[in-house]
């Protein structure tokens, strides 16, 4: 299946992770088409994604305090909205040893479908697949569904739904509008993907190590 070539869907920058340029598949599982998925994670000029505390690592997070909560999220591509939902709360984010105890109940999560993971989110058909954007703020989706999207359109902003340890963005491409049963589309962006650890500057095209 040829991928489908997209746009970031966002400015500024932001942290590779999960990328299926590192393995597929890129989450460690074929599950829900998530095999080409990845993730994005909105950084400062440090490349980090908030400040990291004794606190941090011992607790969990209010993800408002993360610098990148409520960022905007665009379209990666030109096409119509085909699914929307952003009625899920924002909950906190899990780094440091929280991070551990989070992780013991993705099989739980998982088992509750796939609302349960992805959260808050928007999905778009275009040429090649449905584009998933996911993890979405709570009541921040900006389109309906039966809108035609242009890139670079906002959709959504950034959130900490879902299935996610701290405010980030879950894009894949799946060949239907049944996640469940669907294929996994590979993508790329402007004809090639960043690899895990590396910060895409999307303002500037370019792309640096953390």
């Amino acid at each position: 299946m040829p991928p489908v070539d997209l746009r970031y869907p966002f400015e500024g920058r932001w942290l590779t992770q999960h990328s299926p340029a590192d393995r597929v598949p890129s989450h460690g599982t074929a599950e829900f088409a998530t095999s080409y998925a990845i993730d994005f994670v909105p950084v400062g000029a440090d490349g980090r994604s908030g400040a990291i505390t004794l606190a941090s690592l011992v607790r969990p997070e209010p993800a408002e305090r993360f610098p990148g909560f409520a960022r905007p999220i665009l379209s990666p591509v030109a096409g119509v909205v085909v699914a929307t939902h952003d009625a899920e709360p924002d909950h906190d984010a899990y780094r440091g040893v929280p991070s551990i105890r989070y992780a013991l109940g993705q099989r739980r999560r998982a088992s509750l479908g796939w609302l349960a993971l992805a959260g808050n989110h928007v999905m778009i058909r275009a040429e090649g697949g449905i584009v998933v954007l996911c993890h979405l703020q709570r009541a921040s989706v900006s389109v309906r569904i039966g809108q035609a999207v242009r890139p670079g359109e906002q959709v959504g902003r950034c959130g900490n739904s879902g299935n996610s340890t701290e405010p980030h963005v879950h894009l894949q491409v799946v060949d239907r509008l049944d996640v469940v049963h669907a294929r996994a589309v590979p993508i790329t962006f402007g004809g090639w993907l960043p690899r895990n650890g590396e910060v895409v500057d999307a303002d500037q095209s370019v792309r640096s190590s953390r």
